[in-house]
């Protein structure tokens, strides 16, 4: 199992649509790079710059969307991961 520090999140990425609303099938070299992720394992904060704490806005399970090109990818008993600052987190989807 991976346990991010501090204000780290460890998400796993959701699969890209293959598929078009209109029924148009896409090859995986033109699907874009899904921003939406699921939220598996958090750090338990820290403290910032300003001495402040920084307290967890995302739990487990959460779905999420990122910035695009956030993170270090980790690959890790077969599945890929993504570690990313809790910054780097947009919004939650619900």
């Amino acid at each position: 199992m991976i346990q991010p520090l501090n204000d780290r999140v460890l998400i796993k990425m959701v699969e890209a649509e293959e598929t078009t609303k209109s029924g148009i099938i896409l090859s995986s070299g033109s699907q874009e790079k899904p921003q939406i992720a699921e939220v598996v394992e958090i750090g338990p904060g820290g403290i910032d710059e300003n001495g402040k704490k920084v307290e967890m806005q995302v739990k487990k399970g959460d779905k999420v969307i990122t910035s695009k090109y956030s993170g270090t990818e980790v690959k890790y008993e077969g599945m890929e991961y993504i570690i990313v600052r809790q910054n780097d987190i947009l919004a939650i989807v619900k």
